[in-house]
């Protein structure tokens, strides 16, 4: 992969569809990225995009595969597979309601009787489960033969899970990836991967050797293609190093968490440690469609720390995502943070552009979320219209929004910071930190005989991104680019 920019974004967000956000970025923002992570474009009965009814279609309403393809001739693109899950609305689901155990489909999913020994978890199996509902995950599925069964259903009740445990879930794996490399995808996200593995009596997350068993049957298949796979998980971060050091991409998701917390306390020595210890191949965010992960930074953070960090956040306008799974203590606590970037660092543009800057020089290849290239504030009015949180960070830009949103100051010097990044070789070297006070940072990196450093005074948030010239260290000027 490339070491340039990814942009995050729903295929009706940045613009209304795939051409559209084809010409906004053309328009603006063609030196600023070089690959896009189109959020899933397939047919879909829910959860924004993420339960697929078709994924060898492109929603009418986002455009067509010769959408996909023609944006994939400028920049490299990134897609979802959601490899636990697939639509209730799916032509393999209703066939499996309509026939039941005639359909060929009745096998692709997973069925409670065929999971648990009495056919339903014992309380104690169900509190041991990683879960994002207070309940059994399970839906009831009345057939046509007049029967009713539960399916598992990790998330929304839209999302029936897939038994992979079974030949059929995996033929139905491969003609989706077969599906995504026609179309010149050269990076899969594989979503909700640590939930796809499941044995009765666990946690069903992330269990070791089954995830290795499953990511690396993913991996095969794709052998002599060239696509690259990024995991998504939410967990413990010795989860995101134990995944590299199997040579898989992996998203840095401690990062937007550990920023807002260097931002609020003005202090770098936790930053730094972490700077110090995260994987090099990886994907670094501050923000993406799902909110800001607290899950990852436990044990980086203190509790308190990490307390503060939600309470603070909280006045800058957040809602909560909860995790049902439950703490040491029996209580439920806060799985992610719903805010804009923007907005949870106080729409303090100053301190914004030193969050950026900090990322950009994080080991590892920035990906942008729509709403932070645009330094989007919290959107409450789609949230309340919608009546769901998550939407506070999920507005939808028109191409007459975008041409105002880039004249914006805080706009204009983040771009340029990102064409410095995507222009100077530097990046792809190695990063050093210096001996440094508390209340600052120094990050430098060097590639032969380039060099580029960032310096932060975190009491005041100023900063100096400055490189190394014929033997000169000349500094970036921000101020231009306005």
């Amino acid at each position: 992969m490339q070491n340039k920019i990814m942009l995050i974004t729903y295929p009706d967000s940045f613009g209304r569809n795939l051409k559209e956000l084809y010409q906004a970025i053309h328009t603006h923002f063609a030196r600023e990225l070089g690959a896009i992570h189109i959020l899933p474009f397939y047919p879909s009965s829910g959860d924004r995009g993420f339960a697929p009814i078709d994924y060898q279609q492109v929603a009418p309403e986002f455009g067509t595969w010769e959408d996909i393809d023609a944006l994939a001739k400028d920049y490299e693109i990134m897609a979802d597979f959601m490899i636990n899950h697939l639509s209730k609305r799916s032509r393999e689901f209703r066939d499996f309601v309509e026939k039941h155990d005639e359909s060929a489909y009745a096998h692709l999913f997973l069925r409670f009787r065929d999971f648990w020994e009495n056919g339903y978890p014992t309380q104690e199996e169900i509190d041991l489960l990683n879960k994002r509902k207070p309940c059994a995950p399970c839906v009831d599925i009345s057939f046509r033969d007049g029967t009713t069964e539960k399916i598992w259903c990790t998330f929304d009740d839209e999302q029936m899970d897939l038994d992979l445990r079974q030949d059929a879930a995996w033929d139905f794996v491969k003609r989706t990836l077969d599906n995504l490399v026609k179309h010149h995808i050269p990076l899969i996200r594989l979503d909700a991967l640590a939930f796809a593995t499941k044995k009765p009596g666990t946690t069903c997350f992330f269990l070791e050797p089954d995830f290795w068993e499953l990511i690396g049957r993913v991996r095969d298949m794709l052998a002599g293609t060239g696509v690259e796979l990024l995991p998504e998980i939410h967990d413990h971060y010795t989860r995101q190093l134990a995944i590299a050091r199997h040579g898989y991409y992996v998203y840095d998701f401690v990062l937007p968490v550990m920023v807002l917390h260097t931002l609020y306390t003005h202090s770098g020595t936790r930053l730094r440690h972490w700077l110090n210890i995260c994987p090099r191949k990886q994907y670094t965010t501050l923000d993406t469609h799902d909110g800001l992960g607290t899950v990852d930074v436990v044990d980086l953070l203190s509790k308190e720390e990490l307390e503060a960090v939600i309470r603070q956040t909280e006045k800058y306008g957040a809602n909560f995502k909860w995790d049902y799974s439950k703490d040491s203590q029996g209580a439920k606590v806060v799985y992610q943070i719903n805010c804009s970037y923007y907005s949870a660092l106080g729409e303090d543009d100053q301190a914004y552009l030193l969050a950026r800057a900090i990322q950009f020089f994080t080991p590892g290849i920035p990906q942008v979320y729509y709403m932070g290239l645009l330094a989007g504030p919290n959107d409450y009015e789609l949230m309340e219209r919608t009546h769901y949180d998550r939407n506070i960070s999920r507005h939808n830009y028109t191409l007459e929004e975008i041409d105002e949103n880039v004249k914006k100051p805080v706009v204009q010097k983040l771009c340029a910071m990102m064409c410095f990044y995507n222009a100077h070789p530097a990046f792809s070297g190695e990063m050093t930190l210096p001996e440094q006070r508390e209340d600052a940072l120094c990050i430098l990196w060097q590639k032969g005989d380039d060099l580029v450093r960032l310096d932060a005074d975190l009491n005041t948030n100023a900063f100096t991104i400055s490189y190394q010239e014929k033997g000169e260290w000349k500094v970036l000027s921000l101020e231009d680019a306005t």
